[in-house]
């Protein structure tokens, strides 16, 4: 199984801490952009004739701003020319400021069944720093218009002046409303963002003060029902992000659209940064691929060993035998030594202790600097 990304670059306005290929001011490209996109879909679909696709996600920018018969369209081309499974995961990005109940029909009819909606607080005052177009009242009135739908709701940690109590009541608010996963990011801070700004003056909370933010939301919501199966990302049963599951678990995928990423047979390999470049190409019938690589057995380790630790389930040792035909005690002995006390084994897996997951990060760095071990 694989899955399928679709890279939406439109927003209406863009976030103080986004670092994302999106453009607030060229909706007007909109049609003729999803035009390329079909195209590249055709493209794809050809070379890909003989795999089979079980998931599909409109990521962005904002899939949510643009016409939603582009996403209609999007969805007839991938069902004309990709194999998909019985019941496919299709998960939509959305922002609350962007929803209405004519899109939903309209999503109803593309066959989106599941959602993402990003909240990331449910303080107005937050939202307002983060240079979000909604308010709180925003989401409430997304999520009715959800009811009985599978949605997710993102939410944000490491904002300016945030409280527990701040979390305690944006995690309560999506539970209450009807989320079945709810996705707990750190905020990240870029070079080059606005909220970089806040950065540099020691505005927004320390390393310190967001693991105990994470810790403390972590709890809450296990107590609300949600079990956390990534390092971000917690579900009631039955509601993990197939999509992700995949990436986590280094499945395959194809990306389409403006710098977006794909992982096959071993090659990974993007899709140009440039908007009128990816178009010019796609029109010209070529692949507008410009950065690949094979991906060596050293980096393949790696890379197996990084995504399996982020999830609740860990690195199953015998799959990771049966895949390299070497353990990981043989690949990787100095890190396992160094972070021994961070690590457990369970059942026949490699995890990361619970009360260390937000130093995953540290905790990873000694198995991509293992000497010998990467290209």
């Amino acid at each position: 199984m694989a899955g399928i990304y679709i890279h939406i670059p439109f927003c209406r306005q863009k976030c103080s801490y986004c670092d994302f290929v999106s453009f607030p001011d060229k909706i007007g490209y909109a049609e003729a952009y999803m035009a390329c996109v079909y195209k590249e879909l055709k493209m794809r679909g050809a070379e890909l004739k003989d795999r089979v696709f079980d998931t599909v996600y409109f990521g962005g920018g904002t899939p949510s701003y643009i016409p939603p018969k582009l996403i209609l369209g999007a969805m007839n081309r991938i069902r004309e020319c990709f194999r998909l499974t019985e019941n496919p995961e299709i998960t939509l990005e959305l922002n609350p400021g962007t929803i209405g109940e004519e899109k939903v029909k309209i999503y109803e009819k593309a066959g989106i069944n599941r959602f993402s909606i990003g909240l990331q607080t449910a303080i107005d005052e937050q939202l307002e720093d983060l240079g979000r177009i909604h308010n709180v009242r925003d989401y409430v009135y997304a999520t009715k218009l959800l009811k009985g739908k599978n949605f997710s709701t993102d939410v944000m940690l490491g904002l300016k002046n945030q409280k527990k109590e701040d979390v305690k009541k944006t995690i309560e608010l999506a539970a209450a409303c009807g989320s079945s996963h709810i996705s707990m990011y750190a905020l990240t801070v870029e070079d080059g963002t606005p909220i970089y700004t806040d950065y540099l003056n020691g505005e927004l909370p320390d390393s310190d003060e967001v693991a105990e933010l994470y810790d403390y939301g972590r709890n809450l919501l296990a107590s609300l029902g949600f079990n956390r199966y990534e390092i971000s990302n917690f579900s009631k049963k039955g509601f993990e992000s197939r999509h992700n599951l995949n990436y986590w678990r280094r499945g395959e995928y194809i990306g389409v659209g403006l710098a977006a990423s794909s992982f096959l047979a071993g090659r990974r390999f993007t899709n140009t940064f440039n908007l009128d470049d990816y178009m010019k190409c796609v029109i010209s019938g070529f692949f507008p691929a410009v950065d690949a690589e094979e991906v060596s057995e050293a980096d393949a380790k790696f890379e197996k060993v990084m995504l399996a630790l982020r999830t609740a389930e860990g690195l199953s040792l015998q799959e990771y035998e049966r895949e390299f035909s070497s353990t990981i005690e043989e690949d990787f002995p100095a890190a396992l030594s160094k972070m021994r006390k961070y690590l457990e084994r369970t059942d026949g897996n490699l995890r990361i202790k619970d009360e260390y997951l937000y130093v995953q990060n540290q905790i990873l760095m000694p198995f991509m600097e293992e000497p010998g071990k990467r290209g």
